[in-house]
């Protein structure tokens, strides 16, 4: 059985290919490598390629006898979204359109979809469960949810069989340090926070200290990337025994805040993260995190590896970056 990973050399995407061929998987990447990076594929087969062109992940399906996709492909920054909303639909969603059409040329039924937990927007209520309304707050959650949307009624149409995992933030590199998250290209947190920190950027902005939690910043639901992939194999698993179409959480269950990030690192580094307060980003909830007892009910997932673990690893990760 090969696994067709879209996406697969981007972030999660290339932690993911690195788990499914650890445990002896038969593995095939398209990715365009508009953002992703060859390397982080550490020699996995690859094509590139684009998930809109239907023919060739057809073509892809058959050669490579794919039997489940598992689908990173998607832009995911919010503001970029939000300025060009346009290219957000084409890629996201229409890209997925095509990219289903490409799968049911070659007769392929089986995908786990990397969503988003952005698309329940400022929660009525914690921990967030998969039955929460979906209120998504920016262009970017909102091609998540029709995405989802997408996926389920080619279910219903196709027969599609599939498992949405919705995850809340991906964080880490892997253990060994061979694997991480490119600074340069991401918008998250905890990167943002070690490039302050190793003097590769100013102070880190902080949007907030006066939100009613503990230190006065945001909460968030951060999960080590490690983690992540362990999921999707075990989504595809879920799919290969015949088992039901699913949402899920991914997420540890508890709220880290910005401060708790920032004090983490400085200890993890044994330095100071230059940073500073601005105002509140429009639509920011003040705490989000994950009920994700339902991926521990139905995939018998449980994230193993806690906030120290995530910011060693980010530290070890781009400290060595620094050193090349």
């Amino acid at each position: 059985m090969t696994i067709l990973v879209t996406g697969g050399a981007g972030y999660i995407g290339s932690h993911t290919v690195r788990q499914l061929r650890g445990e002896g998987r038969d593995v095939i990447v398209l990715d365009s490598l508009e953002r992703g990076n060859r390397d982080a594929l550490l020699g996995a087969p690859f094509v590139q390629g684009d998930i809109s062109d239907s023919a060739l992940v057809a073509e892809v399906c058959r050669k490579h006898k794919v039997q489940s996709v598992i689908h990173f492909a998607a832009y995911k920054s919010v503001g970029e979204s939000m300025i060009d909303p346009a290219k957000y639909w084409r890629n996201n969603v229409q890209g997925t359109v095509d990219l289903l059409e490409g799968m049911l040329k070659a007769d392929v039924r089986q995908i786990v979809f990397s969503s988003s937990a952005a698309v329940y927007g400022n929660p009525d209520s914690l921990p967030i469960r998969e039955d929460a309304p979906l209120q998504p707050e920016n262009v970017y959650a909102e091609t998540k949810a029709v995405m989802e949307r997408v996926i389920h009624w080619h279910g219903q149409t196709h027969g599609v069989r599939w498992v949405s995992l919705r995850y809340f933030n991906a964080a880490g590199a892997s253990s060994d340090g061979v694997l991480g998250e490119n600074w340069d290209m991401s918008t998250n947190l905890v990167p943002l926070v070690m490039k302050a920190a190793l003097g590769a950027s100013g102070p880190v902005k902080v949007f907030g200290n006066d939100y009613p939690t503990p230190d006065g910043t945001g909460v968030r639901d951060y999960i080590h990337v490690e983690d992540l992939a362990i999921a999707h194999a075990k989504a595809v698993d879920h799919l290969t025994a015949g088992q039901d179409n699913v949402t899920l959480n991914l997420g540890t269950g508890c709220g880290v805040s910005v401060m708790e990030i920032i004090r983490e690192t400085e200890s993890a580094l044994g330095r100071p993260v230059p940073y500073e307060v601005v105002g509140r980003r429009p639509g920011d909830p003040a705490t989000v995190y994950a009920d994700p007892s339902q991926a521990h009910l139905v995939l018998r997932w449980t994230s193993s590896l806690d906030m120290s673990k995530i910011i060693a690893s980010a530290a070890n990760w781009h400290q060595s970056r620094m050193r090349e």
